[in-house]
């Protein structure tokens, strides 16, 4: 494989990063609601599923996959020079949709790029190079929105600075698209992934390496979703599904929209407290650092523990610091209140490591001998929709005030870790496998737009 478009895909990402925030924080900017913001949420975090399966089949089909790229990139350009031109927070929702259902669904088509004329053997390697590139890109994109008010001010002014910012990443997804015109490799029209254990074995690379910056506040990830829904027989996994395993995919159901639900407010939550954009672009990015650079480390304890136990406490901890955030945010200096929330939103970045890899290893652990892919596959799905029914929740409370959103959020993941507690204990350490060091990006399901991310 030829690394040399990967580099333009690791500018693109640079705008998909900037973007994922940057268009809340826009639509607070207009005078959002909470029902509103929660609205951008959901509706990112709905497309992404039915665009990723649709994009997938077809690239799989027809093999022309540069077309579909070159799109994505192109789409994202437009809708990042348009936004900052829009005063309707409908129009918005509309445009922010747009670049999110082509963001999402190019990501199994990118997954066949890398892994086209590659050996299976090389396959890993492969996809954790992807990810490293488009991984870095996004962090960039989220360090580039927290240096920019300052640096935009005294270049543009500060009446400007957002339209700026808008701008400066739509020129990155669109120098983005020229590079890729000219460097992505030129399939032809054969089926690429010609068989089920060929795409359950993709399936299990994306679910078994590391997640990274995006991860941390997306918890579904799109390409995952493709690739272990494909063949799917939910007859079948339903004649063979037990107690533990319906407990816990209930308990998954539960934590994902509580999840979503605090972070589908938060921007405004945020903003309303004083932070300017580029504090709120840091705060995001300590609480994905956390959780990108302890992944590692959760996957050797899910090697080593009780899995049930450490999601259920690395769940109840989550729980407690959602309402903290609201508490701490808004105490004493504004330089205060800033640190207690970047240490909380820390902490919430290193749960979200242990919940993600420790979540794997119990679908893993819990679904019928045959039957694993198939079952993370229904696991991942539950993400996706949990995120858009969270995302509207926590936008309702949020109308009745930020501390009761954010407590709906927390009752949802304590409920979660209650079932998850309740699971039989195992009676045998599972055999989780650590991630792979050299893999950092997972496009994932805490939802809102905003990983060093594995499977973007």
């Amino acid at each position: 494989m030829t690394e040399r478009w990967l580099y333009s895909w690791a500018l693109g990402s640079v705008a998909f990063g900037g973007a994922s925030l940057l268009v809340p924080l826009y639509v607070v900017q207009l005078g959002a609601s909470p029902v509103e913001l929660g609205l951008l949420a959901a509706t990112a975090a709905a497309i992404g599923a039915p665009g990723a399966i649709l994009f997938g089949r077809l690239a799989n089909r027809v093999g022309h996959r540069r077309p579909l790229v070159l799109a994505t990139l192109a789409t994202v350009a437009a809708a990042l020079a348009v936004v900052p031109l829009l005063d309707s927070i409908t129009a918005v929702v509309v445009a922010n949709a747009a670049l999110w259902l082509v963001v999402s669904s190019v990501a199994p088509v990118t997954t066949m790029l890398v892994v086209d004329d590659a050996p299976e053997s090389a396959w890993d390697e492969c996809i954790g190079r992807l990810n490293t590139y488009q991984g870095y890109g996004w962090a960039v994109g989220l360090v580039l929105g927290a240096v920019w008010p300052v640096v935009g001010s005294r270049l543009v002014g500060g009446g400007s600075v957002t339209r700026a910012l808008f701008w400066l990443l739509a020129a990155c997804a669109a120098v983005s698209s020229i590079g890729a015109a000219r460097s992505l490799p030129r399939t032809g029209g054969e089926v690429h992934v010609t068989s089920e254990r060929e795409a359950r074995r993709i399936a299990r690379l994306l679910s078994g390496t590391r997640r990274g910056i995006r991860g941390a506040t997306f918890a579904f990830s799109p390409n995952r979703l493709y690739w272990s829904t494909r063949g799917l027989d939910l007859r079948r996994l339903h004649r063979r599904l037990d107690a533990p395993l319906t407990t816990y995919l209930v308990a998954a159901v539960l934590f994902f929209t509580g999840f979503a639900a605090f972070w589908a407010p938060l921007p405004l939550f945020l903003t309303d407290i004083g932070f300017d954009a580029g504090r709120v672009f840091a705060l995001y990015l300590a609480s994905s650092v956390a959780s990108a650079v302890l992944y590692e480390g959760a996957g050797r304890f899910a090697a080593r523990y009780d899995v049930r136990r450490l999601q259920s406490g690395a769940l109840a901890v989550r729980g407690l610091l959602f309402p903290t955030v609201a508490v701490v945010g808004g105490v004493g200096t504004a330089s205060l209140g800033f640190g207690a929330a970047g240490v909380a939103l820390a902490a919430i970045g290193v749960t979200w490591a242990v919940i993600a890899v420790v979540g794997t290893a119990l679908v893993t652990r819990l679904a019928p001998p045959g039957l694993r892919g198939e079952t993370l596959g229904v696991y991942t799905a539950l993400g996706a929709l949990a995120g858009g029914a969270g995302s509207l929740l926590g936008g309702w409370v949020a109308t009745f005030g930020y501390l009761p959103a954010f407590g709906a959020a927390a009752a949802l993941v304590l409920a979660g870790a209650v079932l998850v507690f309740s699971l039989p204990a195992p009676d045998r350490q599972p055999t989780a496998r650590a991630p792979d060091a050299t893999t950092a990006q997972d496009a994932g399901a805490e939802t809102t737009p905003g990983d060093l991310s594995r499977d973007a």
